[in-house]
């Protein structure tokens, strides 16, 4: 006799190539799969590149209209959430969540979960507007309280609430420091004698790349063959295409678009620099540390996202910037396996600690 393993509904807003869809994919890839499978719930307009392989392991995807048409979106969500009778509803569309949990919450499903994987940054108006007015709603549909950090938790639930952290976890061989691959890579993309700044990371307004082309404009006055990496796409892309124009530096920044393979380019960086306006846990982090990088981040990332000595955090101007930038620069990479595994950041084990907590609710 064969037991059918629990179907989970993991809802999502746009399924693109977004940091919180690739959490989910690495636990979904590393969760012992005869005991548990994803369905997954993206909005109408979602490239959703993942889906091939999703079905490809056991899920299933549904599209459903997007929560701005929230009739829609509520009849949609309710009717499959009845007609595939889940137990567990996953959220993961942070303040958004208060839309899929109450259909969750009229579909029946006992087990609804809010998982927070942000928090509220400066200059987003709008953005902020819609995160502060639902935030108040939060805890009203969920049984269980989840976050990617402290920080995330405390953001959306307040300081005293219990909840649950999963940290954002990564498979720490596919990201383990390889010379061989990082001399490889640096020829390919003739970089063999230069110092190399890194930045994974969509062109918005949270990553801050108009901070990011300033910082490595004042490094190249010290570090005359430094070379900028940006790995990502986005509205603000052809923003700051134009600012390095401006600046006569574009044989100095490489602009290598939306990567399926992001992780290997890790290998070809010396510095990892991350100037962002604000963050929940950044995967893009784990992933630099998890290859040996020295990192630079603002203060507005998570103190949580420090896992090695050589991380830094800046407070100040960009004349901070530049200078941790270049003690980072200086730093000899190795192997952080062992460090990033203390910290909690190995997906096999981080899964199955995911797994042991699906399997007390049902039970």
């Amino acid at each position: 006799m064969t037991t059918e393993p629990i179907r989970i509904a993991q809802m999502m807003t746009d399924m693109n190539y977004g940091g919180v869809e690739m959490v989910v994919m690495n636990y979904y890839r590393n969760i012992d799969k005869t005991k548990v499978q994803f369905d997954f719930f993206a909005l109408e307009g979602s490239t959703i590149p993942q889906k091939e392989e999703i079905e490809s392991l056991g899920g299933r995807v549904f599209v459903v209209p997007k929560y701005t048409h929230l009739i829609l979106y509520e009849k949609a969500v309710i009717k499959l959430f009845k007609e595939n009778k889940y137990k567990i509803v996953h959220s993961h569309m942070n303040t958004l969540s208060v839309f899929s949990l109450f259909g969750a919450k009229i579909a029946g499903v006992p087990n609804r979960i809010l998982h927070n994987h942000s928090t509220a940054g400066k200059g987003e108006t709008k953005k902020n507007f819609m995160k502060y007015a639902l935030r108040p709603f939060a805890k009203l549909f969920p049984t269980g309280l989840c976050a990617c950090s402290k920080l995330a938790g405390n953001w959306i639930y307040g300081k005293g609430t219990k909840f649950k952290v999963f940290n954002n976890a990564i498979d720490l061989d596919m990201y383990k420091y390889d010379e061989k691959k990082r001399e490889s890579l640096r020829a390919e993309l003739g970089l063999e004698e230069k110092k190399v700044i890194g930045h994974i990371g969509r062109f918005c307004y949270q990553k801050n790349h108009d901070l990011l082309i300033d910082i490595f404009n004042e490094v190249l006055k010290v570090e005359k063959d430094a070379s900028l990496m940006l790995i990502g796409e986005g509205e603000l892309e052809q923003e700051v295409k134009d600012k390095v124009k401006k600046l006569g530096i574009e044989d100095k920044v490489l602009f290598l678009g939306r990567r399926a393979d992001a992780y290997r380019y890790y290998q070809a960086m010396d510095l990892f620099l991350l100037p962002s306006r604000y963050e929940g846990l950044p995967v893009v982090g784990v992933e630099a540390q998890a290859c040996g990088l020295p990192c630079v981040f603002s203060d507005c990332v998570t103190e949580e996202a420090k896992l090695l000595n050589s991380t830094v955090y800046v407070s100040g101007g960009i004349g901070e910037y530049v200078e941790k930038v270049v003690d980072g620069l200086k730093v000899k990479r190795k192997d952080t396996s062992k460090e990033m595994r203390e910290a909690g950041y190995d997906i096999k084990e981080e899964a199955g600690k995911l797994l042991e907590f699906y399997e007390g609710l049902i039970k």
